[in-house]
């Protein structure tokens, strides 16, 4: 696919020092928390935190406690600095950025912010380089200080999350102030810039990328926790949020058609009740898990799942675990998401319906040798094209050109 960008990694350094020299530095808005579960945020950002300052605030948090004051708590992560502004709960009943919150929070980080602009003098005058300001959501639009100038803005598309379960009504025409805003988008995948390429005059398709030695240890060896080698083989595991994206009837369906089976989920859940998960006795949760622990419970997995509901949720997902199961050697089987099947169709089985599923099942549990050894020659071609330091550099590269324009997008409501 044309719009897919495949960098090869080894961008010149001359990138990086344009990048350093026309921003001072990189801010980050998250709708994710940065201990949450370990993604696309986390994997961009620390790499650009090697080259660049890069702050991330969190949407705020709230306190519950009487006479509370609001406070900024601040922590450094892999070179990252994490600002979470905490804010008394008053009688607002927004959760995370958005109008009720946004004074406060532009009043609690302004300080922190200040210094990351910086004088330059090297021209021959003075001038001021600004920050480049970076969106996960286009619910922080006007949480910005007034006081900072962004050298650029950047919208950072991972997910249709106005498709989300409780996202808020206002999110649609906060994200057409975004494409108004920005001066580049980034799209982490084909369905997300197919939904978005037409929106905005420079839209860029960055699917989301792996570290294949991280994930690749589990087919190397790698023992499984204990806490899952107490259940019985085949293990059919997922990792990932338990939240309305995922289609728990179907995984009940499987349970119950192979109760021989161990079906394994991994990770918080998110939007849904307890009573939405299915209870079987074949059914084990081991909840969230450090990204650093996630290769060892890979490597008790017999048959890795993408059992990912069609919902307006999934209609534009681009699962980053999808290569995370590759580098492990391990077959998948998946629903059929659309950017699951036009970019990994050829190594992954897709099925819908319960007995389909089931089948593909039993077909990745009985693959021959032969075509074990052709899915993992495929996997190793997708893995090539999609290493998450080739990823930051093709963006880096197309930032330095935005930066180096004589005139670049009109900036509103930053």
């Amino acid at each position: 696919m044309a719009a897919v960008i495949a960098q090869e990694s080894g961008t010149s350094e001359a990138v990086w020092q344009h990048l350093e020299d026309h921003a001072s530095a990189l801010i980050v808005f998250s709708h994710l928390r940065w201990d949450g579960v370990y993604q696309r945020p986390q994997h961009l950002l620390s790499r650009f935190a090697r080259d660049i300052p890069v702050t991330v605030i969190e949407e705020p948090m709230f306190l519950l406690e009487v006479g509370a004051e609001a406070r900024l708590d601040v922590y450094v992560d892999d070179g990252v600095t994490v600002l979470t502004p905490m804010i008394p709960i008053g009688s607002a009943e927004q959760r995370g950025f958005g109008e009720d919150t946004r004074e406060d929070t532009k009043r609690l980080i302004a300080m922190h912010l200040a210094p990351l602009a910086r004088d330059d003098a090297r021209s021959g005058h003075h001038a001021t380089v600004g920050p480049i300001v970076w969106y996960y959501t286009p619910m922080a639009l006007g949480t910005l200080p007034d006081d900072i100038e962004p050298s650029l803005v950047v919208f950072d598309a991972m997910d249709d999350l106005a498709s989300f379960r409780h996202a808020p009504q206002s999110l649609r025409d906060q994200e057409e102030a975004m494409f108004r805003a920005a001066d580049l988008v980034f799209a982490g995948g084909p369905s997300l810039y197919e939904a978005r390429r037409h929106r905005h005059p420079s839209v860029h398709c960055f699917p989301s990328g792996v570290e294949v030695h991280h994930f690749a240890r589990a087919a190397d060896g790698l023992a499984p926790p204990d806490s899952l080698t107490a259940f019985p083989h085949p293990v059919l595991g997922y990792y990932g949020v338990l939240d309305e994206r995922i289609d728990f009837d179907l995984i009940a369906a499987v349970a119950d058609a192979r109760p021989e089976w161990t079906v394994a989920l991994v990770g918080p859940t998110a939007k849904i009740a307890e009573s939405d998960l299915p209870r079987r006795p074949n059914i084990a949760y081991f909840g969230q898990q450090p990204y650093a622990d996630l290769p060892n419970f890979l490597a008790g997995f017999d048959v890795t799942l993408l059992p990912f509901a069609l919902n307006e949720a999934t209609r534009s997902i681009s699962p980053t675990k999808t290569l995370e199961y590759l580098a492990a050697g391990k077959p998948i089987v998946s629903t059929p998401i659309a950017d699951v099947v036009s970019l990994y169709g050829d190594v992954a089985r897709i099925a819908g319906e319960p007995a389909r599923f089931v089948a593909e099942v039993e077909a990745a549990l009985t693959e021959s040798i032969s075509d074990q050894q052709q899915r993992r020659a495929a996997g190793q071609a997708h893995l090539l094209a999609h290493d998450w330091d080739a990823i930051v550099d093709g963006m880096a590269t197309l930032m330095v050109e935005a930066l180096t324009i004589e005139n670049p997008t009109a900036r509103s409501g930053t």
